[in-house]
C-alpha cells in the first residue's frame, strides 16, 4: 500500500494545471511573531500611522517604524507573481566554480518561484507556491479542467494575519517583516543554491531588511543576510528579491520545432489529443507586438517599432573602453528583428549613474553585468513566464577574464594569418571586436536561441578560402554556432578580419523571424503550428537555414568548434596553420621581464586545438546523422556517413596521429616549459582511441552494416584498418620506437576496458551488460584481442631488439589476462 501511495503521489506531483491548477512540493507555515496586533483586524489608521513611509506601485508598501506592511488590492489576490532572487553584493571568492563559470557573483540568480497571495478564512492571507507542469483549458462537462483542479490543490507556503483593510475596503494589509527577516526559499536562496555555496544557518542578529520599494509592475526587496559558513566563519550577502506581476492573460505560446533551435518550457497538454496526454514545448521568447496604431502597417509589411522594445543596460562598473563594443554586440541584432517586421526592437544603453532609484538588479531592467572574476566565460541566461514561455528579463554574465579566453582562441586559430594576433597583448581595437562577437552570441541566448552546432557544416570548405565570398558572407550562417574563427584560411589567401570573425548570419535572422513574427490572425496555437510547419519545410530548401542541435553528439555534422562541410579537409588546413604557429611559438609568446608561462599556456592551447581537429574527423567513424523532419518532408531522418567517407577519416587519423606527429614534440619548448614531452602525445592518442573504441561507435557500425550490407563500413573493415595502422611494424618485423610502443599500449588498454563489463565505456555494469553483452560488440573486441595475440606470438621469435620484444610480450600478457578474467 505504501508503494501505491508513493506512486500516486508522484503522479499528482507531475500533473498540474495551466494558471490556476498547480502543485507544490514544499509546505512551510510561517506566521508573524508580532502578537501585539494579532487577531481581529484593526482600523487602517491604527496600522498605517501618520509617520508611515509609503511606496506606491504594484502594492502599496508602508514602512511603520521597523515594520513593513504590504497593502494588497483585492484585484491582485490570486494573481500569478514571479519572484526572482539575486545577489547584489557578496563574498565572490567563496563562489562555486562550474563548467559555465563561477557562481556567487553580483547579479547571479539564487532562487526563482511563482506565487499567489490568496485570501483565506479567519482573516488570513496565504502565500501559495505555484508550479506549472500541465494544462487544460476545457472546462466543459467532458473537459479535464475541473478534474485537474480537484486533484491538484496548491500548497500553502506562508500564512499572515490581516492587520487591517484598505480604506475603500478593496484591499488587505499584511505584515511581511518577520517573513522577510527570516530565511526561506521563496524570497532568498533556494535550498540547492544555499547548499552549493556551503551556507548553513542564517544569523538573525546579523541580518536585516534594508529597503522595500514598489513600482507599477514589480516590488523590489533588498535585504542583508548573514549565514554560518563553518564554525566561527560567516558569509554576508546583500540580496534583492523582485516580485514581478505576470500578465493576467499569458502570451500565446509558440510550440517548439526541432528544426529551429530555441530554449523551451515543457508542459503536459490534456486538450491537444483526446486519446492521450501530449507532452509539448513552448519556445522561450520575448513578447514582441506592434503598437496598437501600427497594426495595419505591420500587416501590410511595413517595418514598425514594437510596443515594448528589448533594452539592455551596460553595468556602470564595466571598463569604459569596452562599453561601445558591448553596445554594438546588442545592436547587431536589430537587422534580424527587421526580418520579423520590427525596427528599433532591440538596443543597449549605458546604465544611469546619477539616479538613486535605478538599480542593476531591478527586475524591470535587462543588464550586461560585469563580474571581476578569473573565470574565462560569459553566459546569457533569462527568466521566463512558465505559463507561456514569455521571456521577462535577463542578466548577461560577463566575466572579466573572458578576454584571456578570447586572446587564446584568436591567437591559436588566426595567428598564422593575422599579424595582429601574434602577441600576448592584443590592441584595444582587436580585443573590442572579439568582445563584440561574444556579446552578440550571448545576447542570442537571451533572445531564446540555442546553440546551432550544425550551421557551420553547411558551408563548402573551399568558400572559406575564397576572400571575396567569405568576407561577404562570413564563415558560418549562425553566430550561435561554436565556429569561433576561420582557421581554414591560409596565409596566401589574404583574408581580413571580416572573413575570420563570426557574425549574425542567415540562420540567426531566420530563427528570429520564425520566433518573433507576429501572427494575430491565428486564433490558436495549433493553427499557427500548421502554418509554421509549411514555412519551415519551404525554408529548409536552403541549407543555410539548417539547425543542428548540440544534443546530437554522434552526428559528425554537429560538432563544437568545427568548420565547413568537409571536416577532413578543414582539419588538414587547420593543422597546417598550427604547424606555422608552432614554428614561431617562442617568438610570439615572449614578453620582456616575464617567465615562460605564456609559452606553456599557448603550447597547451595548440595541443588542445590539434585534438579538436582530430575529434572532428574521428566523429565521422561510426557516426550517425539525424535530421529532424515532419511527414511533409522527403528522405530519412537517420543516416550514416558513407563507407568511403569513413575510410577517408581513418586514413586522416593514420597520417595525423597514429603516425607520430613530430611537430608537436618540440624539444626547445619542452626545455623551457616541461611541456611537449611524450605524455602529450599519449594524451592525444588515448583521446582518439577512446572515441573510436567506444560503445557508440561500435554499435553504430554494427547497425549500419545490418541495414546497408553492401555499402557499409563494417566493424571488420574498421578493425582491419585500425590494426594495420597501430601494428604496422609487425608485418615487417621492424623495431618499435617509444612513441609507437606507447600508442600500442594505449590501444590494448582501451580494448581491455571496453570489453570488460566492469569498466566498459563508463556505462556502469548494468548498462554495459544490457547494451554490449547482448550485442556483438564484446564478441568483436575479444576476437580482435585473440587475433592480436596470435600475430604477436608469430613475430616474437623474429624480433632481435630487446625493448621491442619486451614490449610485445607485455601487451600479449595483458591481453591474455583480460581474456581469462572472470
Amino acid at each position: 500500500m505504501k508503494r501505491l501511495y508513493l506512486i500516486a503521489l508522484a503522479i499528482n506531483l507531475f500533473i498540474a494545471s495551466y494558471a490556476q491548477i498547480s502543485v507544490n512540493t514544499v509546505i512551510v507555515l510561517s506566521g508573524n511573531r508580532d502578537t501585539s496586533i494579532t487577531g481581529k483586524p484593526k482600523s487602517y489608521n491604527e496600522v498605517v500611522t501618520n509617520n508611515a513611509l509609503t511606496s506606491i506601485g504594484l502594492f502599496k508598501v508602508h514602512k511603520v517604524t521597523d515594520r513593513y506592511y504590504f497593502e494588497i488590492p483585492d484585484s491582485l489576490l490570486d494573481r500569478d507573481i514571479l519572484v526572482v532572487n539575486r545577489i547584489v553584493k557578496g563574498p565572490a571568492a567563496w563562489g562555486l566554480v562550474s563548467d559555465l563559470g563561477k557562481y556567487g557573483f553580483s547579479g547571479d540568480i539564487i532562487g526563482k518561484n511563482m506565487i499567489r497571495f490568496v485570501r483565506g478564512p479567519q482573516n488570513k492571507v496565504f502565500i501559495k507556491s505555484v508550479f506549472i507542469f500541465s494544462k487544460s483549458k476545457d472546462s466543459t462537462n467532458n473537459g479535464l479542467y475541473n478534474s485537474l483542479s480537484m486533484n491538484n490543490l496548491p500548497s500553502i507556503t506562508a500564512a499572515f494575519d490581516i492587520k487591517a483593510f484598505s480604506p475603500d475596503n478593496k484591499g488587505v494589509l499584511i505584515d511581511l517583516t518577520d517573513y522577510l527577516s527570516s530565511d526561506n526559499d521563496v524570497f532568498f536562496f533556494e535550498s540547492e543554491n544555499r547548499n552549493a555555496l556551503m551556507l548553513k544557518a542564517m544569523q538573525s542578529d546579523k541580518s536585516y531588511i534594508s529597503k522595500v520599494q514598489s513600482f507599477p509592475l514589480n516590488i523590489e526587496i533588498r535585504t542583508i543576510k548573514t549565514y554560518v559558513r563553518r564554525e566561527g566563519l560567516f558569509a554576508t550577502y546583500e540580496l534583492n528579491s523582485s516580485m514581478i506581476l505576470l500578465p493576467k492573460e499569458p502570451m500565446k505560446p509558440r510550440y517548439a520545432d526541432d528544426r529551429i533551435g530555441y530554449f523551451t518550457t515543457r508542459f503536459a497538454d490534456y486538450d491537444a489529443d483526446p486519446q492521450h496526454v501530449s507532452l509539448l514545448r513552448m519556445v522561450n521568447r520575448w513578447r514582441m507586438e506592434p503598437k496598437p496604431g501600427d497594426i495595419d502597417k505591420y500587416k501590410n509589411g511595413e517595418l514598425v517599432e514594437p510596443k515594448n522594445p528589448i533594452v539592455y543596460y551596460i553595468d556602470p562598473n564595466t571598463p569604459k573602453k569596452w562599453v561601445p563594443y558591448l553596445i554594438q554586440g546588442v545592436n547587431d541584432w536589430q537587422k534580424a528583428f527587421e526580418k520579423a517586421g520590427f525596427k528599433n526592437a532591440i538596443y543597449a544603453l549605458e546604465a544611469p549613474t546619477n539616479d538613486p532609484e535605478w538599480s542593476l538588479v531591478d527586475a524591470r531592467h535587462n543588464a550586461i553585468v560585469y563580474k571581476p572574476s578569473e573565470v574565462e566565460n560569459a553566459s546569457g541566461p533569462h527568466v521566463n513566464d512558465p505559463r507561456s514561455g514569455e521571456i521577462l528579463e535577463t542578466h548577461v554574465n560577463w566575466y572579466h577574464n573572458v578576454m584571456q579566453l578570447l586572446r587564446d582562441w584568436y591567437f591559436i586559430q588566426c595567428a598564422a594569418v593575422d599579424t595582429n594576433a601574434r602577441t600576448m597583448h592584443f590592441n584595444d581595437q582587436l580585443m573590442g571586436k572579439l568582445i563584440r562577437y561574444v556579446c552578440s552570441h550571448e545576447i542570442g541566448h537571451t533572445l531564446g536561441l540555442m546553440h546551432n552546432f550544425g550551421s557551420s557544416s553547411t558551408v563548402p570548405v573551399d568558400s572559406l578560402r575564397n576572400k571575396k565570398w567569405v568576407e561577404a558572407n562570413g564563415h558560418t550562417p549562425s553566430i550561435m554556432d561554436y565556429a569561433r574563427f576561420n582557421y581554414v584560411a591560409q596565409p596566401q589567401d589574404s583574408i581580413s578580419e571580416l572573413g575570420l570573425f563570426p557574425r549574425i548570419g542567415a540562420y540567426d535572422e531566420w530563427a528570429i523571424e520564425w520566433g518573433y513574427r507576429w501572427f494575430p490572425d491565428f486564433k490558436t496555437e495549433e493553427q499557427e503550428k500548421a502554418y509554421l510547419n509549411q514555412w519551415v519545410v519551404h525554408k529548409l530548401n536552403d541549407k543555410r537555414y539548417w539547425f543542428g542541435s548540440e544534443n546530437n553528439i554522434a552526428d559528425p555534422r554537429v560538432q563544437s568548434e568545427d568548420l565547413s562541410d568537409d571536416a577532413i579537409m578543414a582539419s588538414n588546413y587547420g593543422i597546417m596553420n598550427l604547424k606555422r604557429i608552432m614554428s614561431h611559438l617562442i617568438e610570439w609568446t615572449t614578453e620582456p621581464n616575464e617567465d615562460y608561462s605564456s609559452l606553456k599556456r599557448m603550447y597547451n592551447g595548440v595541443v588542445d586545438q590539434f585534438k579538436t581537429y582530430l575529434f572532428h574527423v574521428t566523429d565521422i567513424v561510426g557516426g550517425s546523422m539525424r535530421t529532424p523532419k515532419t511527414v511533409e518532408q522527403q528522405g530519412p531522418v537517420v543516416d550514416y556517413p558513407s563507407r568511403e567517407r569513413q575510410k577517408a577519416a581513418m586514413q586522416f587519423l593514420k597520417e595525423q596521429i597514429f603516425s607520430t606527429p613530430a611537430w608537436i614534440l618540440d624539444k626547445e619548448v619542452f626545455a623551457l616549459t616541461e611541456s611537449g614531452g611524450v605524455f602529450k602525445l599519449i594524451y592525444l592518442q588515448k583521446s582518439v582511441l577512446e572515441k573510436l573504441l567506444s560503445h557508440n561507435v561500435l554499435s553504430n557500425l554494427l547497425w549500419f552494416e545490418t541495414n546497408s550490407v553492401k555499402s557499409s563500413y563494417s566493424p571488420q573493415d574498421f578493425f582491419n584498418d585500425l590494426n594495420s595502422m597501430i601494428w604496422s611494424e609487425l608485418s615487417h618485423h621492424k623495431p618499435i620506437d617509444i612513441y609507437r610502443r606507447n600508442l600500442q599500449k594505449v590501444f590494448v588498454d582501451q580494448l581491455i576496458i571496453v570489453s570488460s563489463p566492469y569498466k566498459g565505456d563508463n556505462l556502469g555494469y548494468y548498462n554495459f551488460y544490457t547494451a554490449n553483452n547482448m550485442t556483438d560488440i564484446v564478441s568483436l573486441l575479444k576476437a580482435n584481442m585473440r587475433d592480436l595475440i596470435l600475430k604477436i606470438n608469430a613475430v616474437l621469435p623474429l624480433y632481435k631488439d630487446e625493448i621491442s620484444k619486451d614490449h610485445l610480450v607485455d601487451v600479449r600478457d595483458r591481453l591474455k589476462k583480460a581474456l581469462e578474467m572472470k
